[in-house]
């Protein structure tokens, strides 16, 4: 299952039902799961701890040094994950010592030549389409999607269930469930396909819609906008997922040109 030509580090672990193509590397303190497929020509650099069944094509280039003037080769982590498919070309960085590690949860799909930077935090079910790019300190919620070409700025946001348009560039965080175009990328409407997809129902969605007025019609500061979403709460998880991450967000967030889908 391990071609001849593939180069591992001693210190590596690799377990049963891997299988590794000619000419990849394998580097210092390595750990990959059961079941993966790595690719020819992929570069796994050190300090990788990558889980079960993931699927890894060829020159990917993973846990290599982080891209940050300050580091002075401190020993850094990448961890990923089980159930991922990462294409060719992606490239992803070990953390800083600010934080130490980053980490890309399971069942993500990697489109070829996205990126993501040091320190950055990316949940379950995410999808980075061909060459989507986060820099360092991003945290990425589940199922977010960010569409071709998309950039983020460092420590960032993006919420859970949003989607970002192709080229969008982001500034400022993105609350959960929106979905998201221009530059600098601004809410335009909630997401309404991607959470019919994801089966929310016709109730919840009532719900986002008002908290949508909420926040982007009706003109409101924040402490009012917070105020306004406790009371519609009412128990929801996703009202008071919107409600956290406005309270949260240290850039503030995006909300200008917003043309809400009623």
């Amino acid at each position: 299952m391990i071609n001849q030509h593939a180069i591992i580090h001693p210190s590596a672990k690799i377990a049963d039902e891997v299988t590794i193509g000619p000419w990849t590397i394998i580097g210092e303190n390595v750990e990959i799961g059961s079941g993966t497929i790595i690719g020819s020509n992929v570069n796994i650099s050190k300090n990788t701890r990558i889980g079960i069944n993931n699927t890894i094509s060829s020159h990917a280039v993973l846990g290599t040094d982080p891209q940050h003037t300050g580091y002075q080769n401190e020993e850094t982590w990448l961890e990923i994950g089980d159930h991922n498919i990462i294409r060719e070309f992606v490239t992803i960085n070990r953390g800083t010592k600010d934080v130490g590690i980053t980490i890309v949860g399971s069942h993500n799909y990697l489109m070829s030549y996205s990126h993501i930077a040091h320190d950055c935090v990316i949940g379950n079910h995410v999808i980075f389409a061909n060459l989507a790019m986060i820099a360092g300190h991003v945290r990425v919620g589940d199922f977010a999607v960010l569409g071709a070409y998309a950039g983020v700025h460092q420590f960032v946001n993006i919420g859970a269930y949003s989607f970002l348009g192709r080229a969008t560039k982001i500034y400022q965080d993105i609350l959960p469930y929106m979905l998201v175009t221009g530059n600098p990328g601004a809410p335009r409407k909630l997401n309404s396909v991607g959470l019919r997809r994801q089966g929310f129902n016709l109730e919840t969605m009532s719900f986002l819609k008002e908290a949508f007025r909420i926040i982007f019609r009706r003109g409101l500061p924040q402490q009012e906008i917070l105020a306004e979403l406790q009371k519609l709460s009412h128990g929801s998880q996703e009202i008071q997922a919107l409600h956290n991450a406005i309270r949260v967000a240290k850039r503030g967030y995006a909300r200008q040109d917003v043309e809400l889908e009623v």
